[in-house]
């Protein structure tokens, strides 16, 4: 996953240096947004060898290679031959090139998934012919997929859209930042805010002064809407096997007693 290359980059110079990598023919990366400095940072060390897939166990099958991402940044690709991808509006229409949307796969005739023993998650991926994994993002002019996060994850802030994302991707740029994650937490006024949850690299403290820091640091990456009102530290984000982060477990602390928008 992409914490990994996040947290090889991070690694001095002269430890970098140690290692011959020029016999590596193949780093293939996914699970989750690659950040586009963390795909650059490791296109330049490692060489073209950096590929990322965006597939599941449902089905899908999306590639891009290091060649394709400097024209590119920040796709996860095109569909292999045979695949076929569609973003959808709220009521199941397609939408245009450039619109943010559902990502929805074409379902084969034969041997369509089903979720075991729920059949009403089953039901509530499909639509028609089409399945998603519930991720949102859009289809550029020349058919290149972008994500933008997941539909469950989605900031909601006095009405407007926020994609947790795209906040983690500037706050990961922070030295001082192992991994990050941004997320939705209650505001009477607004609906939601921005929190930022952050692990932070060995040699730094998660006091007041840091926390101030990184507020200003995101402040002057990011425009207004996006910027987090608050930080809290952890001393590791929750993860699955893989070392995906789990988004939805660190929302979901800040909900208790209240109903997620």
């Amino acid at each position: 996953v992409p914490t990994m290359l996040h947290r090889m980059l991070q690694l001095p110079d002269e430890t970098k240096a140690k290692y011959d990598t020029s016999s590596l023919r193949w780093i293939l990366h996914g699970a989750a947004p690659c950040p586009v400095h963390v795909k650059e940072g490791s296109i330049a060390w490692f060489g073209p060898v950096v590929f990322e897939y965006y597939a599941a166990t449902e089905g899908g099958g999306i590639f891009i290679d290091s060649h394709e991402f400097p024209k590119k940044k920040g796709s996860v690709g095109k569909p292999l031959p045979g695949v076929v991808v569609e973003i959808h509006d709220e009521e199941g229409k397609p939408l245009p090139a450039n619109a943010v949307g559902t990502v929805y796969f074409q379902a084969p005739e034969q041997g369509r998934f089903e979720y075991f023993k729920a059949p009403e998650k089953t039901e509530g991926a499909y639509r028609g012919d089409f399945y998603t994994m519930g991720d949102m993002g859009y289809i550029d002019e020349d058919g290149f997929l972008f994500l933008t996060g997941r539909s469950a994850e989605v900031i909601i802030s006095g009405g407007v859209n926020i994609y947790p994302a795209e906040i983690d991707q500037e706050v990961l740029k922070h030295p001082a930042v192992a991994d990050a994650a941004a997320v939705g937490v209650p505001n009477e006024e607004w609906g939601e805010e921005v929190k930022l949850v952050v692990e932070l690299n060995e040699g730094y403290r998660p006091d007041e002064d840091m926390a101030k820091e990184l507020l200003a640091f995101a402040a002057s990456h990011l425009p207004g809407y996006q910027r987090p009102r608050s930080v809290d530290f952890v001393t590791e984000l929750p993860r699955m096997p893989s070392g995906k982060v789990l988004r939805r477990t660190i929302r979901d602390a800040y909900w208790q007693g209240d109903k997620k928008i």
